[in-house]
């Protein structure tokens, strides 16, 4: 596997940050039950949680027969990542059911644990099906487009958050109202953001399933701040994901935008509660996302 996340493995010298990220999730195994991943170097300080998700889920997904596919995950985040060294990946094989089947992973670094992860499979079985209908939004033809965002935005920006943004990133996000980005007065902690794969995603499940993983962790911290008049983008604020759970309900082959709805129900005890939902262009539920963040100001704020 390579060192560098954006090499192109074919030679051809034509990688997209999609390419990228896909090398980012095709873990290195060292041993049974044993991988390793790397972190692309795009001068983040910490490495981006959505990516240990999913190294974490494809760790678990290496150990799992075929014919189950990932139905739920609850994570919890111990310590900061290191981008600049591997992540080691210790997969413990709970149980192998008739039907479901259950991992846990430990995300390991400098001889610690960073990050755990539990994960249930499941054989696909017919049954009593429903979903709520996503809200009526403007699609994402009619929002601004990432390049207009960035123009607008990032010049504010601390110096890590504007390289990291400024880099091609692997998902496009277009946000239904950029009002939360540009005022300091308290908003309703709701927002919809439309997210799309900026390169193809290969036509296989678990992968298609990790890259999920991986957009799931993207802007939902980020809700709880709206009610306060702040963002991320906050100086003052230190802001981490504590922990995060994903239940996946439909399959997606993510070539098209996905609308991720998204609120707040509670802040509190310097940690923030957000809920997600991820449908796709027709309307179709396909994940749900819950995740407590750490909010918590600065010592010299």
């Amino acid at each position: 596997m390579s060192n560098d996340p954006l090499h192109d493995a074919a030679g051809a010298g034509t990688a997209t940050a999609m390419d990228g990220l896909l090398q980012t999730l095709d873990l290195e195994t060292l041993e049974e039950n044993l991988f390793r991943g790397v972190s692309p170097q795009v001068g983040w300080q910490r490495v981006f949680g959505g990516q240990v998700i999913g190294q974490a889920l494809v760790a678990a997904q290496r150990t799992v027969m075929a014919d189950r596919f990932v139905h739920s995950l609850h994570a919890y985040f111990m310590r900061p990542g290191d981008p600049a060294v591997p992540i080691i990946y210790e997969v413990d094989r709970i149980r192998d059911g008739s039907s479901f089947t259950t991992r846990r992973v430990v995300a390991i670094q400098h001889g610690a644990a960073i990050f755990s992860l539990s994960a249930s499979f499941q054989v696909e079985e017919e049954g009593l099906e429903h979903h709520i209908a996503p809200p009526l939004v403007p699609q994402p033809e009619e929002l601004m487009g990432e390049a207009e965002m960035k123009a607008m935005f990032l010049a504010n920006a601390p110096g890590a958050i504007r390289r990291y943004w400024e880099q091609p990133r692997p998902i496009e996000i277009r946000p239904v109202s950029l009002k939360h980005y540009v005022s300091r007065e308290p908003q309703e902690p709701v927002q919809h953001v439309w997210v799309k794969a900026t390169g193809a995603v290969p036509d296989e499940r678990p992968l298609q399933a990790a890259v999920l993983a991986y957009i799931s962790d993207m802007t939902l911290l980020d809700t709880s701040l709206r009610a306060h008049g702040t963002s991320i983008f906050d100086r003052h604020l230190q802001v981490a994901s504590l922990d995060h759970a994903m239940w996946f309900h439909r399959p997606s082959k993510l070539d098209d935008w996905l609308l991720y709805t998204q609120d707040s129900p509670s802040t509190g005890g310097a940690r923030g509660m957000n809920r997600g939902s991820l449908f796709d262009r027709s309307g179709n539920l396909i994940a749900s996302v819950a995740q407590e963040g750490l909010i918590r100001k600065k010592a010299d704020a």
